[in-house]
């Protein structure tokens, strides 16, 4: 259940990235509750999640998937390069990730 938690806040992390492309210094009052609400859901799931997952494991894993959802969404919705270097790389996230899982005994 914990992974599936940090799965979530990873998402949640996702939200809050695209989020704050949009806040506009904190003026545009919808982004900015949507930011302030997924950066909350994020950390809360972040902290429930560590409970059980090693800190150290749970905060990479959040982060990779806060950083790889985030890539995702520039690329499909802002426009931003997709490159081969950048993919591979992307890849090299989701196998780090991968690999964590994997070794954390959980």
């Amino acid at each position: 259940m914990a992974w599936i938690l940090l799965l979530i806040g990873g998402l949640f992390e996702i939200g809050f990235t695209t989020c704050l492309r949009y806040v506009d210094g904190f003026r545009n009052i919808g982004w900015t509750a949507g930011f302030l609400a997924s950066v909350t859901c994020s950390m809360a799931l972040l902290e429930v999640a560590s409970r059980s997952i090693p800190m150290g494991t749970a905060y990479a894993v959040w982060g990779g998937i806060g950083a790889l959802g985030t890539v995702i969404v520039g690329i499909f919705w802002f426009g931003e390069p997709a490159s081969l270097p950048r993919l591979l790389l992307i890849l090299g996230v989701v196998l780090c990730i991968a690999g964590l899982k994997l070794t954390s005994g959980h």
